[in-house]
């Protein structure tokens, strides 16, 4: 089953509400989105929350993701954003389980898995982020550490509901690191993911669902990842945050 490519920047704590809104300008003026669609090939950004819906007005197309999502309404949640507050921007996309709110804000795949549902029932796209730590990569419990987060993260929701995921497999170790992990490590992970999703929810879902490559991607390493048969995409970090090496990303691809 062929399926399109999505190149998604996380943008994490950087670039101010001017910066964000030059690099969308920037990518106007290259016609990245137009060269995307025209090779099958889906964009975006997920900016950090002040910037959202600046971004959003001035996407130009780029699908524009928050980083992060409560799975309450409203209430007593200081400093969290809910789906009701995204919604009225226009933003339908939100990253979930990012290592770095596991690693630094205590987030666990049960947590994840409520946001998702939230998400989901409101028909909100979401890239949900797996991956192991170096400890765990050492030990020999990736397949462990992902095999729990897919499950837990995923419960409770039907083959309907697979059609908004996004799963990013981001090995905690080569996040920032510049250690990025093999072509091979990264296709084994994905056809794993691949085979957890058909597990759980038969052999169209899991057919259908985009598997993303992160952690430490480049413009110069980007096409060998795509090359991949269950690798659909990338979600790229530092190499997002300028529009020059955005546009390399998309061309090597």
């Amino acid at each position: 089953m062929s399926r399109k490519k999505l190149l998604m920047g996380n943008w994490k704590m950087n670039l101010t509400i001017a910066e964000a809104n030059a690099f969308c300008e920037d990518v106007k003026a290259a016609s990245l989105v137009r060269q995307a669609r025209q090779r099958g090939i889906m964009i975006g950004v997920a900016p950090a929350f002040i910037a959202l819906q600046s971004v959003r007005k001035h996407a130009h197309g780029l699908i524009v993701a928050s980083q992060d999502c409560h799975y309450a309404d409203h209430g007593a949640y200081t400093s969290n954003v809910s789906i009701p507050m995204l919604q009225e921007i226009g933003v339908d996309w939100s990253i979930i389980g990012h290592s770095e709110r596991r690693q630094y804000e205590g987030e666990t795949s049960f947590t994840c898995n409520r946001k998702i549902k939230a998400l989901v029932k409101q028909q909100f796209h979401v890239i949900y982020c797996v991956g192991e730590t170096a400890k765990e990569y050492d030990q020999g419990l990736t397949k462990d550490v992902i095999r729990e987060q897919v499950v837990t993260g995923l419960m409770g929701l039907s083959k309907d509901d697979m059609q908004y995921l996004v799963i990013a497999y981001e090995p905690v170790w080569s996040i920032g690191t510049g250690k990025n992990a093999s072509v091979e490590i990264a296709e084994d992970i994905a056809s794993f993911i691949r085979s957890l999703i058909n597990e759980l929810f038969g052999k169209v879902a899991s057919q259908k669902t985009l598997i993303l490559y992160g952690g430490s991607v480049k413009p110069n390493n980007i096409h060998e990842y795509m090359l991949q048969p269950d690798v659909d995409g990338a979600l790229v970090g530092g190499a997002s945050l300028k529009s020059e090496s955005f546009k390399e990303l998309l061309e090597n691809i």
